[in-house]
């Protein structure tokens, strides 16, 4: 009996695992249809992501993008300017040609205006017919007319606009129209959250061919061409000329940038062109609407990016932060900003590099008191700074003066550089200001560091080691103490035809 109970038992456990294993295979049998059909969902949500067709999107936001059409007014000319060189043996004969259609300008019968057209794009952002485009677009136009898309609900005819404002610094302008309708407009999204990679279309009038879309990717972000407040969005999608001041769109038909310049051997597209990232734009296109005018704060110095060799002569841990060369009367120095202070946050904003200090401060608001850390002499500061108006200062700033050539003279030979004393008759054929001290660099080794980084004859050396130097020996002293200290480099304070900056000059050479 013992036997036969425990066979029946064994029976009975191997037909429980038996049962296991069937459920077992059954579990991993519905997994992996489970996980297959997640892929197959995965692949078809990622067919929808990207539309097999733009022309829902087209359709969507077109109607708020308008062509424009500008002229201008040129003075007749006496001469037959453009056609021929000056003093070619042609010049009377075309001269003649051009009297015969035109007045000459003799007896009294002057030469006839000419008209001038030009064409670029724009886009409406509000019902009530505001139009956002390029400054170069309408700059020193007469005349400025719109032509909207066509279609139930738009003018049928072109509409003449005024010039609300404009900015060439971000090369933006904003016009109004009178429209007999409400109009359809576009808004504009957060270019910061464009990706390198992503979709976006571009509208307008490409050479004059009428409304157009174009499409391609983000290519680039954060691309500077030559202002303090670029942003630029560079994509491949088609820009040609006439596309100037037309939308960049996202895929949810938000305008992301403004398309504004090309790069190309032969002014057509090359899949090269920018756009204004609309987060800038925006800033603009607000406070010209509601001023005409920008007013972008200011801060009042002059400043110059932390590189790694001004970083180890200050003791800085990082090469980072704006570095102050000059403090003229303005808000900064009536804070008690200095000459050499580094400025690490402005207004709890992380500065990294001199162009997002000038971006940052430049966006906020005039005449607001913000909170500025600055690294000075190996520890931090906290300075409160009332913003002024960067407009009125630039209005107010003079240019300086022609920069004369240095005399032939030698002093002393330090780190590359021949120098001397600033004299009373070096500042005048230096055209120095009065008062200044300093060193005269009379000449610069080529083979040195120094030539490298662009010192040159007629460049004056204000401080070393972030104090004043009046003499030679102030400045031996300076790089004896660097080198006591263990300093690689020495930190120099050199201005040229009044503009200063920093240069960090190797103490090993």
């Amino acid at each position: 009996m013992a036997m036969t109970r425990s066979s029946a038992v064994h029976s009975q456990a191997i037909s429980y695992s038996d049962a296991q294993d069937g459920r077992g295979a059954q579990w991993r049998l519905l997994m992996l249809a489970l996980i297959s059909s997640i892929m197959v969902l995965a692949q078809v949500l990622m067919a929808q992501a990207r539309p097999e067709s733009l022309a829902p999107l087209a359709e969507q936001v077109s109607p708020a993008v308008v062509n424009i059409t500008t002229t201008t007014v040129i003075e007749g000319r006496s001469g037959p300017q453009g056609i021929v060189p000056e003093g070619s043996p042609f010049e009377d004969f075309f001269r003649e040609f051009q009297d015969r259609n035109r007045g000459n300008g003799e007896n009294g019968d002057a030469p006839r205006p000419r008209r001038s057209s030009a064409l670029g794009s724009g886009f409406v952002i509000s019902e009530d017919g505001y139009i956002v485009t390029n400054n170069h677009v309408i700059e020193e136009a007469d005349e400025i007319e719109i032509e909207f898309f066509p279609g139930d609900g738009q003018p049928a005819e072109p509409l003449p606009a005024k010039v609300v404002g404009t900015d060439p610094t971000t090369d933006i302008a904003l016009l109004k129209v009178e429209a007999p309708m409400p109009l359809k407009f576009v808004t504009f999204g957060d270019s910061d959250t464009a990706r390198v990679g992503d979709w976006v279309v571009a509208m307008g009038n490409p050479l004059g061919q009428g409304f157009s879309v174009s499409a391609g990717i983000v290519s680039a972000r954060n691309r500077e061409l030559s202002g303090s407040y670029d942003d630029y969005i560079q994509t491949d999608a088609a820009i040609n000329r006439g596309n100037s001041g037309g939308p960049l769109f996202n895929m949810d038909g938000d305008v992301v940038g403004v398309n504004t310049a090309i790069l190309s051997p032969n002014g057509g597209s090359i899949g090269i062109g920018f756009s204004m990232a609309s987060n800038v734009v925006s800033k603009v296109v607000t406070q010209l609407k509601d001023f005409g005018e920008t007013r972008r704060g200011w801060l009042g110095v002059r400043i110059q990016d932390v590189t790694d060799d001004v970083a180890e002569a200050m003791g800085l841990d990082a090469a980072k932060g704006a570095l102050v060369t000059d403090v003229p009367d303005g808000p900064a120095k009536d804070a008690g900003m200095l000459s050499g202070d580094v400025i690490l946050s402005f207004d709890g904003t992380e500065v990294e590099d001199t162009r997002g200090l000038v971006r940052t401060v430049g966006n906020t608001e005039v005449g607001k008191t913000v909170r500025v850390v600055v690294y000075r002499e190996g520890k931090t500061e906290t300075l409160k700074v009332t913003l002024g108006r960067r407009e009125d200062a630039e209005r107010q700033a003079s240019g300086p003066g022609d920069k004369k050539e240095a005399p032939e003279q030698t002093e002393k030979q330090l780190l590359g550089l021949s120098v001397g004393v600033l004299t009373d008759d070096l500042r005048g054929e230096l055209n120095v200001p009065a008062g200044t001290n300093g060193l005269v660099i009379m000449s610069v080794d080529e083979t040195s560091e120094a030539w490298e980084k662009g010192l040159r004859a007629g460049d004056v050396i204000t401080e070393a080691g972030q104090q004043k130097v009046a003499g030679i020996a102030d400045l031996e002293a300076r790089i004896d103490e660097a080198k006591e200290a263990g300093r690689k480099s020495l930190l120099l304070l050199v201005r040229r035809s009044g503009e200063p900056r920093f240069v960090a000059l190797n103490l090993t050479e």
